[in-house]
């Protein structure tokens, strides 16, 4: 069963007006649910406290899997299924395996990572989100507070410093929490 929570949100202009407020907040020690953007921003993960992402390194994984399987396939290839020797050519030419073997890699690497990141995220074709505001994936950015079972006096602290600190727009929205 779902459980709802109520989201506070204040929605930015400007990407700067957004670091100014997140810095804001961790001062006066404001829990921050979540930040929205358009675009990423430099600077923002080390002040939400954000680890570095490892799906680099997955990446990694899959593009010398990749590399392995282009090299070993081409190996095969020429030394044991069609072994023609002619004009001069090597029986293992390893130049001649660099294309494969790079094609395969950067293909590896690339659907690698995107099923690596659906898979981490529980995201799929099926899968149904909700989204705060409409203008937040097009030009605006988003602070959001979660102020589920909060007293009114505590959600109407977020929504003063929301305002004080030159949200737009700011809105309570309720959600299904996934």
């Amino acid at each position: 069963m779902k459980t709802k929570k109520n989201i506070l949100f204040g929605l930015y202009d400007d990407e700067q007006d957004l670091l100014k407020a997140v810095k804001v907040s961790n001062e006066r020690g404001l829990k921050i649910m979540d930040v929205y953007s358009p675009f990423p921003i430099h600077g923002l993960d080390p002040l939400l406290g954000l680890k570095e992402s490892r799906l680099h390194i997955a990446g990694f994984i899959f593009g010398t899997l990749g590399a392995l399987t282009g090299f070993l396939f081409m190996s095969w290839v020429f030394k044991i299924d069609w072994p023609n020797v002619f004009g001069g050519k090597p029986l293992w030419p390893i130049p001649a395996f660099i294309p494969v073997t790079f094609e395969l890699t950067v293909l590896f690497a690339g659907v690698g990572m995107v099923v690596t990141y659906f898979i981490i995220n529980g995201l799929s074709m099926k899968a149904e989100t909700e989204v705060l505001h409409d203008r937040i994936s097009d030009d605006k950015f988003c602070i959001a507070f979660d102020v589920t079972g909060n007293a009114s006096d505590n959600a109407s602290t977020f929504e003063s410093f929301l305002n004080e600190t030159g949200a737009t727009y700011v809105e309570t929205k309720e959600m299904s929490d996934l």
